[in-house]
């Protein structure tokens, strides 16, 4: 008896060092460190917010900084602020990232990119059968062409830097970026894309030593949140409730942890985190103790995923016969 609890005992031990191993081996890309000292750092929505909070943290750590934004007192607004709390000017740019012509001229104009964060955003909540098309329009076109256009324009700087150190591109996703929500569809749409344009443009630059990383914030207290909220469904509130809402310095952060060691998913808090493992797919993976985590919790957090489910669409039938 005690011969067969030590083979079992080895075994169990065996088997997870085993795939341990075999993930070590598997894991694409590579393990990388991205600098932000001493390099340009280039943030698009940077006037406020999300961006404004990356600005601040990348100039105190010695990058030089541009933000762009479509507001020019704004931007002047902004870059104020960020002198005052770090005592660094940073680069100002006025463009609309819908305008590809905008964008390549203010790229070209400021030089070499080595982290290039796509932190623009518009979100409107509102049911599809509501919402204006020009509203969908407007949240594809900022959320999703606008970043095509931004990633189009850096690139062949970013290829041809002669400082041969890793660099980065980050795109600014969301948690509905990672699970449809009631009251998103547009939103959720224009954020989904973003997770396959990263997926593929990661294997088009890894070659040149471009890191890709998609963040996943959850709701944000920043300006434009409070004019979300204005006309955001009631069922929509409800069901956002479940994760909670975070501060955009606390967003940044993490952001920028994320972006410096090279991760492509990117999640804010807890429950970004569970939805990052629930979600993992065929995305790539730089660790191969994050990649064992997946292997090991994925079906589990499959079933906790269900719960959710299963949770939000008792809230919607409650909803609806309360409603008739």
């Amino acid at each position: 008896m005690a011969d067969i609890n030590l083979s079992y005992l080895t075994l169990i031990t065996l088997i997870p060092i085993t795939l341990l191993l075999i993930l070590k081996l598997i894991t694409r890309p590579r393990a990388t460190t991205i600098p932000l000292k001493s390099r340009h750092v280039f943030i698009t929505g940077g006037s406020s917010g999300i961006g404004l909070a990356l600005a601040k943290h990348s100039a105190s750590e010695g990058a030089r900084v541009t933000i762009l934004a479509r507001n020019l007192q704004k931007l002047e607004e902004a870059k104020t602020s960020i002198r005052l709390s770090t005592g660094i000017d940073v680069g100002v740019i006025s463009a609309d990232v819908t305008d590809y012509e905008a964008v390549k001229e203010a790229v070209e104009g400021v030089g070499p990119i080595d982290v290039l964060i796509c932190n623009q955003g518009v979100f409107v909540a509102q049911e599809i059968e509501k919402q204006e098309i020009k509203e969908v329009k407007e949240m594809i076109d900022v959320n999703l062409i606008g970043t095509f256009n931004l990633v189009k324009a850096a690139l062949p700087g970013m290829k041809s830097r002669t400082d041969r150190k890793p660099v980065s591109i980050a795109f600014m996703s969301s948690q509905a970026g990672q699970v449809g929500i009631y009251g998103y569809t547009a939103y959720s749409a224009s954020k989904f894309g973003l997770r396959g344009l990263a997926e593929a443009l990661q294997q088009e630059v890894i070659a040149d030593d471009i890191h890709i990383s998609l963040i996943f914030p959850p709701d944000t207290d920043t300006p434009g949140f409070a004019e979300e909220n204005k006309r955001k469904p009631q069922l929509t509130s409800i069901i956002a409730a479940s994760s909670g809402a975070m501060q955009a310095d606390e967003v940044a952060k993490k952001a920028l942890n994320g972006i410096k060691s090279g991760s492509f998913f990117v999640p804010c808090n807890f429950e970004g985190f569970l939805l990052s493992i629930a979600t993992a797919g065929l995305s790539p993976q730089r660790s191969y103790l994050m990649a064992f985590v997946e292997v090991i919790f994925a079906g589990i957090l499959r079933i906790a995923g269900l719960c959710f489910q299963w949770t939000w669409y008792g809230s919607i039938e409650k909803w609806h016969a309360q409603h008739r």
